[in-house]
């Protein structure tokens, strides 16, 4: 009859959205995180002091890894929404739109996405110590059964295995840059290898301070540590704004004559450029907070720095992602109006996945 609901209309209009589904699901998210935070911290508070305290800092041990992992999934996907809603094809960028990976493809030189991951993995060398000390003291039956300070002694610290594990995501990142190297013979390879070795020096100097005296350690290795830890944090800033952002054209867009092609994101927010190179510097220079083992007894202070250090990776993000999209559309404007002869088109092409 005229004038009445179809059964499917019926149907489709009282299905909600996925968007208030969405919204409901977080909501109910949130009060249940926020009852058991609270319901929690209400019997913590309970406890003695001692007890407190070993019962917080086990927490943050095995915990610790974990929410630090969570926090740079979520961030990555605000990275990844901003730059949905923009110009920047994402996809293209890390080969997200293959199906599937062949023999030669594993094989090939080293890609964009590869360097991408791994220098990701740098700012979590602290959440890997972590994991590490979470293993051996299990592994040697120290959960919760002798003051944290005994058991720091052999899984803390002290531990041998701490500066393996922290150097591990340099090393990994320095051997890409040599592999990248031996496919170009571009001397910026090594120029970017020698950045990642100079968190060597400041990983193991700071080990150094539990194996020697202190005499020594004052006079002699401190001093090394501390020179090793500025070369460290100034030349990886360096790097990060002239290399993986490209300073010349901030310059330009400081100016804000017209647009161009590192601007798509900020263009005509002077103030956020100036505030993220200022951040990174900062961030960088308190990294090696991170990186010394002699210098983490404070646990949430350490946990503090940590995510600051995944915040700053989180703008250094935005730049480097766009910066390698400027490269790839600025190549494919030039080869398709004709400026790069043929030759150098067909080597463009067989390095393309290399670079």
């Amino acid at each position: 009859m005229k004038g009445t609901a179809s059964p499917i209309h019926t149907a489709v209009a009282i299905i909600p959205s996925p968007n208030l589904l969405w919204r409901f699901k977080m909501i109910l998210f949130l009060i249940w995180g926020f009852g058991c935070c609270k319901i929690g911290w209400d019997s913590v508070m309970r406890m003695s002091v001692d007890l407190r305290d070993l019962f917080l800092y086990e927490a943050f041990l095995y915990y610790n890894p974990l929410l630090l992992v969570t926090m740079m999934v979520w961030i990555w996907g605000v990275n990844l929404w901003v730059f949905s809603q923009g110009s920047v094809n994402y996809a293209k960028i890390f080969d997200l739109d293959q199906n599937h990976l062949t023999h030669n493809e594993i094989w090939k030189a080293i890609s964009f996405p590869d360097f991408f991951l791994a220098d990701i993995l740098t700012s979590m060398a602290k959440v890997f110590s972590d994991l590490e000390r979470s293993v051996c003291r299990m592994v040697h039956r120290q959960v919760a059964t002798i003051a944290w300070f005994e058991a720091d002694s052999i899984c803390g610290s002290h531990s041998k295995a701490i500066p393996l594990v922290l150097v591990f995501p340099y090393l990994c990142r320095l051997l890409q840059c040599l592999r990248q190297y031996k496919d170009t013979k571009e001397k910026t390879s090594l120029l970017n290898a020698l950045k990642y070795s100079t968190a060597v020096p400041v990983i193991f100097l700071s080990a150094l301070k539990y194996d020697v005296s202190p005499d020594s350690w004052i006079s002699i290795y401190r001093p090394l540590w501390l020179l090793s830890s500025v070369i460290n944090s100034l030349y990886s800033f360096y790097w990060d704004v002239t290399r993986d952002w490209d300073m010349s054209a901030f310059s330009r867009i400081f100016k804000f004559n017209r647009p161009n092609f590192c601007s798509n994101l900020l263009y005509g927010r002077q103030g956020f450029y100036f505030w993220v190179i200022g951040s990174n510097l900062i961030l960088r220079c308190a990294w090696t907070y991170k990186l010394s083992a002699h210098l983490r007894h404070n646990y949430i202070t350490v946990f503090t720095f940590t995510a600051l250090e995944m915040l700053r990776r989180f703008q250094w993000i935005f730049f480097r992602v766009e910066n390698e999209w400027t490269k790839m559309t600025k190549s494919s404007f030039q080869i398709a109006m004709g400026e790069i002869p043929i030759e150098e088109q067909q080597l463009l092409a067989s390095t393309n996945h290399v670079v």
